[in-house]
Formats: structure tokens, sequence, C-alpha cells
């Protein structure tokens, strides 16, 4: 089992962030930010990574840095999780529908973070979330998982349907990059032979 458990302190946030990459998509969340919570499961079961996320973080101020740093924790414990990368399959896309908003999201598991992030939000706020935060999230979480992330909203009016087909897509794109390749077992998938 390719697991991870990563913890991250600091005067703005205090979080735990466990991983299971072979799980059955069981999340458990508590960081007092509910909106991304309900993103959060999404990986998790789109993604069938078993997750548990716990934050304290100071959203008496706002919830920037607790989105932000669980991006980053959850970054770090995927990074951990897969190991050598030897034997995955490495690239991952998906396009998840839901109602009139579609999205497309590739990652590739290169080594080497950066994140072009395309989604015309309609709204700046959902309920109480501000939508910039996602940005925040996805940065966070490329810089530590190391990975190439392109995520697209092709279309959309809905702000919620917007968010919710990008993390669904990421999910499925997570899913399917992290999968092991039984012909590339024990191989690197890269002709640098290193990622």
């Amino acid at each position: 089992m390719r697991t991870a458990s990563v913890t991250r302190d600091t005067l703005e946030t205090k979080i735990q962030v466990s991983v299971n990459i072979d799980g059955k998509g069981t999340g458990k969340f508590n960081t007092g930010v509910p909106f991304l919570e309900h993103m959060m499961d999404q990986i998790a079961r789109h993604g069938m990574i078993d997750m548990d996320i716990t934050c304290d973080g100071d959203v008496h101020i706002d919830d920037h840095h607790t989105v932000e740093d669980i991006g980053i924790t959850l970054g770090k414990a995927i990074n951990q999780a897969i190991g050598d990368k030897k034997g995955m399959t490495r690239y991952g896309h998906a396009y998840v529908p839901l109602d009139e908003a579609l999205s497309r999201v590739v990652i590739d598991f290169s080594g080497r973070p950066g994140l072009t992030m395309n989604v015309p939000f309609t709204q700046k706020r959902i309920g109480n979330f501000d939508t910039e935060l996602f940005y925040e999230f996805f940065q966070g979480f490329v810089n530590h998982a190391l990975v190439t992330l392109h995520i697209d909203c092709i279309r959309g009016f809905n702000a919620h349907h917007q968010i919710e087909t990008v993390f669904k897509a990421f999910g499925r794109a997570l899913r399917m990059a992290l999968t092991p390749d039984p012909r590339m077992e024990g191989a690197m998938p890269s002709t640098k032979g290193v990622l």
C-alpha cells in the first residue's frame, strides 16, 4: 500500500494529512472550511484515495492560509506516498461534466512543478468561500507534489458546478496517473531514467 502521513505546523495552521493512494475513496475531513471539505471529498471519491485531513487554522481571519496550506500538505503526502515513481502511469487526464459545466484536468508527475489554471468563475464567492482560493490550493499542491497540472473549465455558468467539475476531474486524473502500469513494472516512466 502506498501511504503517507504529513504534519504541517505553523503560526497560521496546524495540519495533519494521511493518504492511501491505493484506497477505496474514503474521506474524513475536519478543516473548518466546509466547502473545501466538499471538494476534498470529490478528490477522495473520484481518485479512489483514502484521505484523512484535519486542520486548525486561522479561519477567524479568513480561509486563505487554511486552503493554501492544505494544498501544500496534501501535495507533500501524495509525493511521499508514491515513492520512487517506478511502474506508475505518470500521466493522467479527465473530462468531467456537471449539468451545464465541463472541465478538463491533465496531470504529469514530472518532478517539475507547474500550474496552468483557466477557470473563468462566474461568481467571486460560492456561499462564504472565495473562489480565488482554489488557485492557492492548486498552486500549493503542485509545488509540493512536484507535478505539472493543467486545469481548464471549458464551459459553465454556475460557479459551484464549475469548481465541482474541476475537483472531480482532478480526482480522476490523479487516479489515472497514480495507477501502476503493469507493462512499466519496475521501470521509470521517463527516458531520463529519473523523475
